[in-house]
């Protein structure tokens, strides 16, 4: 097993790419850092529980950049970010306090078919996509706040594909919808990420963590400067791809357990 307490350069420079990968996507699609990242790391020989620790630590820096990037381009609907991120903060909360007491993963195959049907739609609609139209207000939000938050504590990850791409089913702007999505998930991240700082200290802080930061951190603003420039059409289609292939893959991990 490859140590991953040493913090040699040569050492940081694989989880500095798969950081600033996996960031660069999460900040122009709204999702996935999470499963890249963890994915990635286990396929380098990180230990499963570090991973997720690790992730879910250098989430909420690279959120917080990724928001502030986000807020400076004028990604940001900020009554949107009101209603999904106190639902959201609710839910991770209880997600972090029942992942302690009541194994989740029996409904992660169904939550991950859902949103392989949601990614089928999007593409469907990106296609479709008009170069003028009226946006229609989202008629559910807070539970999709609060269902993000809950699965992306509970389940390991889920924040980007229930909230991102249910509000763009809906008919959100796809600049507004994952520039307000991203900005709120700091919040949400850090309730998460918190029990791990707390319960861990600086034993979170590997290799693997380090790297994924300053890689994470590089792609941040340059993740919403790609939001405010590319077409809502390619979103929409990107959106839908990512969304239907790692949920797939989400199935396809829960059935081969």
């Amino acid at each position: 097993m490859p140590d991953h307490s040493a913090f040699g350069l040569a050492d940081l420079l694989p989880f500095i790419a798969v950081g600033f990968a996996a960031q660069l996507v999460d900040g122009a699609l709204g999702m996935a850092f999470g499963v890249i990242s963890t994915t990635l790391l286990l396929s380098l020989g990180v230990p499963p529980a570090k991973a997720s620790a690790g992730v879910h630590t250098v989430e909420t820096f690279t959120t917080g950049v990724s928001g502030i990037s986000h807020i400076l381009h004028r990604n940001v609907d900020w009554r949107l970010l009101a209603r999904i991120a106190v639902p959201g903060v609710i839910g991770g909360a209880l997600g972090a306090y029942v992942l302690t007491e009541i194994h989740a993963e029996a409904a992660r195959p169904f939550v991950m078919t859902y949103l392989a049907l949601i990614g089928l739609y999007l593409i469907w609609r990106g296609f479709h996509y008009p170069p003028q139209r009226t946006e229609t207000a989202a008629k559910i939000v807070e539970p999709l706040g609060f269902a993000g938050g809950f699965l992306d504590a509970a389940g390991g990850g889920g924040w980007g594909p229930i909230v991102t791409g249910n509000l763009l089913a809906q008919g959100q702007d796809p600049r507004k919808t994952i520039g307000t999505v991203n900005t709120a998930e700091f919040l949400v991240t850090l309730t998460i990420s918190a029990t791990f700082i707390y319960a861990l200290g600086w034993a979170v802080f590997t290799t693997a963590t380090v790297g994924l930061l300053i890689g994470g951190v590089l792609a941040a603003p340059l993740g919403a400067f790609a939001v405010k420039k590319v077409r809502g059409k390619f979103l929409l289609i990107a959106v839908g791809i990512l969304l239907t292939c790692t949920s797939l893959y989400g199935v396809y991990q829960s059935l081969s357990r």
